[in-house]
């Protein structure tokens, strides 16, 4: 059993201001010299990295689709621990989860998964009265979710607070915080979402502070420590990546960086650790060579579109990346990583691994899939089952090459992605704390 003090912040719907009242809670009680753990239902990567920046430890996301409910505890345990409170942000409305899937990956779920009591955030600028028959709804909907109370976002006067506790006092449910109006904090957003961390750290640490800062002179914190510490025991034990024995030569994995491969979920470097590599982080827009000794190469998701002409101009590390994948060496790519090794993005020379062009388009393609590996790879034997998640606004021709990654499964039938010497390159982003034979495959092939 494992206690670990926790809040769960959710939402009636996106735009509430989940990321700003969960990342203000995060820097207010690091500020009052807690250690807090910080967690984010969903795939996102980006709401993550200004959690850390609030927490000082790794921003950890929580799926249930991709990773399945019952590793929810387990990761959630193994982020937590040491810790003296663990802060979830939300993703979404409280219910909304995968497409037709039910509760499934909702953040609702995850609450019920780790029984942990819910802070409901509501944008209370268009309402008075009418917030208690919201919050009703939402409270007594599932009655194994357990929301513990409100606090009230957007809020224009003292007279418009004083309606709206008035109201919320029928409810039997305490309000925890009030947060005025105010201008927006400055957290830029473009076509996949927030700005991240590591395009703006200057900026994006006054974002955090000011977060702090309302959340700090607008919440009960104390409160909300007393809610956090409520939560019963979790039982099971605390995932952690199976260690093998280290190679005679541990490899080396170079793991893509910078303020243009920003997404990445923190298991995925232990995992490669674990399996006995030294992992080492490079920035693809600024060095030139790859780390020494590489034998192995990984290339997350993030924004290659932003940074084209910048990525095109580094041409010897390009040249590097060529002539390490065309040797044989496993490497593998993820959505901004499968842009990257293709032979150009928006007209601009990339990497040349793949005889494919990619470009900016004007769809957004997002949602989670189930798919199968159709071709034995660094990563998967043929008839591996994943669940993995796409999100990008690129389009790739062509999409798939002649012996592909994957078979997706839903919501329609495709094959996509490529397999080529020992590269492994797709839009699909998976969590490999769900497969974790995935990084013990892939240095394996460093190994040999």
């Amino acid at each position: 059993m494992v206690s670990v003090p926790r809040l769960v912040v959710a939402a009636p719907a996106s735009g509430s201001g989940k990321t700003t009242v969960a990342t203000g809670l995060m820097a207010a009680f690091a500020e009052r010299g807690l250690a807090v753990s910080p967690h984010k239902v969903g795939p996102d990567y980006i709401d993550p990295g200004y959690h850390a920046l609030a927490t000082g430890r790794p921003g950890r996301n929580l799926d249930a689709y991709m990773c399945g409910p019952d590793l929810i505890g387990p990761l959630f345990t193994h982020g937590a621990s040491g810790c003296d409170l663990a802060v979830v942000e939300g993703v979404m409305g409280l219910y909304d989860g995968a497409s037709g899937q039910g509760e499934l990956a909702s953040t609702a779920q995850v609450s019920k998964l780790l029984r942990a009591p819910v802070v409901l955030v509501v944008d209370a600028s268009s309402q008075s009265r009418s917030v208690a028959a919201l919050v009703h709804g939402f409270a007594s909907w599932d009655p194994q979710v357990r929301i513990g109370g409100v606090i009230l976002n957007k809020v224009a006067s003292d007279r418009h607070e004083a309606l709206l506790r008035e109201a919320l006092d029928e409810s039997g449910l305490p309000v925890l915080g009030v947060l005025r109006r105010a201008p927006q904090v400055a957290t830029p957003s473009r076509h996949l979402g927030l700005v991240p961390v590591a395009e703006r750290r200057a900026d994006a640490l006054d974002a955090v502070r000011a977060m702090g800062e309302r959340v700090r002179e607008g919440c009960d914190l104390d409160a909300l420590m007393a809610l956090a510490r409520s939560a019963p025991a979790l039982p099971g034990e605390a995932w952690e990546p199976e260690r093998h024995p280290a190679p005679p030569a541990r490899p080396v994995v170079a793991v893509a960086g910078g303020a243009a491969f920003t997404f990445a979920y923190a298991e995925h470097a232990e995992l490669l650790d674990a399996a006995g590599a030294d992992v080492v982080v490079f920035d693809p827009l600024h060095d030139e060579k790859l780390p020494a000794g590489t034998a192995g190469l990984v290339i997350g998701g993030g924004f290659p579109e932003v940074y084209a002409p910048e990525l095109s101009a580094n041409e010897p590390l390009r040249r590097a990346v060529s002539g390490l994948a065309l040797s044989g060496a496993p490497v593998a790519a993820e959505c901004a990583g499968l842009l990257y090794l293709a032979r150009e993005l928006d007209g601009r020379p990339m990497c040349g691994v793949l005889d494919a062009s990619a470009r900016m388009s004007g769809r957004l393609t997002l949602g989670y899939r189930q798919a199968v590996a159709v071709t034995d790879s660094v990563l998967a034997a043929a008839g591996t089952r994943m669940r993995g998640h796409e999100f990008h606004r690129t389009v790739l021709e062509p999409g798939s090459g002649a012996t592909p990654a994957w078979g997706l499964l839903q919501p329609e039938r495709r094959v996509e992605g490529f397999v080529q010497r020992g590269a492994h390159a797709s839009y699909l982003h998976t969590h490999w704390a769900a497969e974790p034979g995935i990084a013990r495959r892939f240095v394996e092939w460093c190994g040999g």
